[in-house]
């Protein structure tokens, strides 16, 4: 079972969790400039943790409704976020303010091994709560069956495996060509045009880099719904565009790591 497409909301490396010094990000959220109130409590950016999954769920059901797995309901969704915690190729970070959650990130620093690793270890209790979210969803059950079943047949079929197996498989692509991916990344409204999108995203572009990543990418919905422009802001590129199984139109943006960052947003 692939991740489902990646999505961003945000305004219209590998460090180990054991590093005391970089396991936190500190910064503070200035005062609007029409008030004469005090700085802001500061915001720290940390590892997210299991305790954070409500919040990061709650919050992704309610910015991407739409979304196949948000659609699959909280527990199946619950249990797929928790893959990024477990993972050893992938990472969540959160934003909080006075230990508050107001944002969070999780990303892939290795896409294909992620992947071998979410078949692995989690892919029947993925595929059971799938199954059942499908059976009390009959409409739901006909988009996978029409748009998703195929593709994940094709991917997961023994005899396509085998036959790979038994060709001479690629050799892996070199360090220096590993390409992160942004799977999601969002600030609650009131929390946003203080720079914490861009910090969260600035914490997973060092953890990459660490990781021995030099480029990471990410997708975006087309038009007024998405977030390129934002993204145009602050140094990304667009590279391409690519649908859902779906239909839905997104964008794909892409920037090298460690360029020159560009100041928060």
């Amino acid at each position: 079972m692939d991740a489902e497409p990646r999505a961003s909301a945000l305004p219209n490396a590998a460090l180990a969790p054991s590093d005391p010094d970089r396991s936190t990000i500190l910064l503070r959220l200035p005062a609007p400039r029409v008030s004469e109130e005090p700085v802001s409590p500061p915001v720290s950016v940390r590892f997210m943790d299991t305790e954070h999954l409500r919040f990061v769920v709650g919050e992704q059901r309610r910015l991407f409704p739409d979304g196949f797995f948000s659609r699959l309901g909280p527990g199946f969704l619950t249990a797929h976020t928790r893959t990024y915690l477990t993972s050893p190729h992938a990472v969540g970070f959160v934003a909080e303010v006075d230990g508050a959650p107001v944002g969070y990130l999780v990303g892939v620093v290795d896409p294909a091994l992620h992947r071998r690793h979410l078949l692995r270890a989690h892919g029947p209790g993925l595929a059971v709560r799938a199954a059942a979210a499908l059976a009390v969803r009959p409409a739901l059950a006909v988009n996978f069956l029409r748009t998703r079943l195929p593709r994940y047949a094709r991917k997961l079929l023994p005899g396509r495996r085998a036959g790979a197996s038994a060709s001479a498989a690629p050799a892996p692509p070199a360090v220096h060509d590993r390409e992160a991916v942004l799977a999601h990344v969002a600030v609650c409204e009131e929390a946003r045009s203080y720079g914490i999108g861009g910090q969260l995203m600035e914490r997973f572009a060092d953890f990459a880099v660490v990781a021995g990543c030099t480029r990471v990418s990410l997708v975006t919905a087309a038009g007024p719904a998405g977030a390129g422009p934002y993204y145009e802001r602050r140094g990304w590129e667009r590279r391409a565009e690519t649908h859902t199984p779906d239909g839905k139109h997104l964008l794909v943006y892409a920037r090298p790591l460690g360029a020159h960052r560009p100041d928060p947003i």
